[in-house]
C-alpha cells in the first residue's frame, strides 16, 4: 500500500527576461509556491500555486499557510495506490478549505503527478482516462505587454522572429489609444499573424463597446477580446457582447463551474479561459472544458505567470482535453530559468509535454 508521507510548500521567485505589464499589474518576477508531495515508495509529485494579488488574491504567505496548515495534513497518510485513490484524495483537497484555488490546484497537480509516475504514464493520460490520443506537442500564443505603439510593434516583430504566430496583446490601459496600439502591431507583423486582445478588466462597458467597434471598423483582424470589463460584472460582459461583432472571452469572470453556468445562462461570452489557479483542480478544469464545448463555447487554457511546474500542469490539461483555440501557455517562457529540472520544454511557439513520468520533473534546479 502506497501512502502520502509528506507535503512541502517552498516559496520561490524566478526573474523574468522582460517585464510583464497588464492593465492590472507589472512584474519582473514569477513569485510562486512550489509544492512537492512525497509518497511511501519514494516518488515525488509536483505542483505550483502562483501569487497573483490582483486576480486571485492569493499570496505566497497565504498559499504556504493553506498548504502547510490545511491541505497537507488533510492528505498526509492517505492511500495513493490508484486512480480511485486519486479521485478520493483530490475530493478531500477540494473540501478542506474554501476558495484558495491556487493552493488547491498545486496539491491536486502533485497528486496527479504521483499517480502518473506510478503508472509509468503522463498526467494528461491519467486525466483523460486513456493512454492513447494524447498530444505531446502543443502550440501556445505569446503575450505582448502593455506599452506604447512603437515599442509594441518592435516587440511584436521580435516575437514573430522567435517563432510565435499568435500574439496576445495587453490593452485596457488607455481606451483612447488602444486601437492605435493594435494597428501599430498589425502594420508591423502583416496579415498572417493572429492577434488577440486582453483588456484585463481595464475598460468600462461603454469604453469597451466604443473601442471594439472601432477595431471592427479598422478591420485589424482581431481574433477575440478577452475580459473587457471588471470580473464581477458578468451582466456587463453580456451587455458588451450584445453590442459588438468581435467574439468576447471571459477570463476573470470565470473561475469555476458555477461561473461558467452563469456565463452560459446570460450569454455573456463566446469563449472562456480555463485556468488551474482559478478552478483549483485538473479534473474540474477538464469538466469545464467539456461543458463549454457541449454548449458551443470556444475555449483556451491559460496560465498565471507560473513557472514550468504550473504551466506543465496546464499543458497536461490541454493535452488531455484539447481546446478549440491556441492556448495561452507562455508564462514559463518569460522566466530566465526554470526552478526545476525536467518538465515541459519550449521550442518557438511549441511546448513539448512529457509522455511518461508524470509531469517529467526530476528535482529542483541549481540556479544559484
Amino acid at each position: 500500500m502506497t501512502t502520502i508521507l509528506r507535503v512541502t510548500a517552498t516559496p520561490c521567485s524566478v526573474p523574468l527576461h522582460t517585464p510583464f505589464v497588464t492593465a492590472l499589474r507589472r512584474t519582473e518576477t514569477t513569485d510562486t509556491v512550489v509544492v512537492t508531495i512525497t509518497d511511501s515508495d519514494g516518488r515525488t509529485g509536483w505542483g505550483e500555486a502562483p501569487q497573483v494579488w490582483q486576480v486571485t488574491g492569493e499570496s505566497l504567505a497565504g498559499a504556504t499557510a493553506c498548504i502547510e496548515t490545511m491541505l497537507g495534513p488533510a492528505v498526509t497518510g492517505r492511500r495513493i495506490d490508484d486512480r480511485d485513490d486519486l479521485r478520493a484524495t483530490a475530493a478531500v483537497v477540494q473540501r478542506a478549505v474554501a476558495r484558495n484555488f491556487g493552493a488547491k490546484a498545486a496539491v491536486d497537480a502533485a497528486l496527479h503527478d504521483l499517480v502518473a509516475q506510478a503508472e509509468g504514464t503522463s498526467v494528461a493520460a491519467v486525466l483523460a482516462g486513456r493512454p492513447d490520443g494524447i498530444r505531446d506537442v502543443l502550440t501556445t500564443d505569446v503575450t505582448l505587454s502593455a506599452g506604447a505603439p512603437d515599442a509594441l510593434a518592435d516587440t511584436a516583430l521580435a516575437r514573430v522572429t522567435d517563432g510565435f504566430r499568435t500574439l496576445k496583446m495587453k490593452v485596457g490601459t488607455d481606451a483612447s489609444t488602444d486601437v492605435q496600439r493594435v494597428a501599430s502591431v498589425r502594420d508591423a507583423v502583416g496579415p498572417d499573424v493572429a492577434i488577440r486582445l486582453d483588456a484585463n478588466q481595464g475598460w468600462t462597458r461603454e469604453d469597451a463597446v466604443q473601442v471594439i467597434r472601432a477595431l471592427e471598423v479598422a478591420d485589424l483582424g482581431v481574433e477575440f477580446v478577452e475580459q473587457p470589463v471588471v470580473a464581477d460584472d458578468v451582466e456587463g460582459l453580456a451587455w458588451v457582447r450584445e453590442r459588438v461583432d468581435l467574439p468576447i472571452m471571459a477570463d476573470e469572470s470565470c473561475y469555476g463551474p458555477f461561473d461558467l453556468e452563469r456565463i452560459i445562462r446570460l450569454g455573456a461570452a463566446d469563449l472562456v479561459n480555463v485556468k488551474l489557479a482559478k478552478c483549483g483542480s485538473l479534473s474540474v478544469g477538464r469538466d469545464m472544458l467539456r461543458r463549454a464545448h457541449e454548449v458551443g463555447l470556444r475555449t483556451i487554457v491559460g496560465s498565471m505567470m507560473e513557472s514550468h511546474v504550473g504551466v506543465g500542469a496546464a499543458a497536461a490539461l490541454v493535452a488531455a482535453e484539447p481546446t478549440t483555440e491556441v492556448s495561452d501557455l507562455d508564462a514559463a517562457w518569460w522566466s530566465v530559468s526554470s526552478p526545476v529540472l525536467g518538465g515541459i520544454r519550449y521550442e518557438g511557439n511549441q511546448i513539448e509535454v512529457p509522455r511518461t513520468g508524470g509531469l517529467g520533473i526530476c528535482g529542483y534546479a541549481d540556479n544559484s
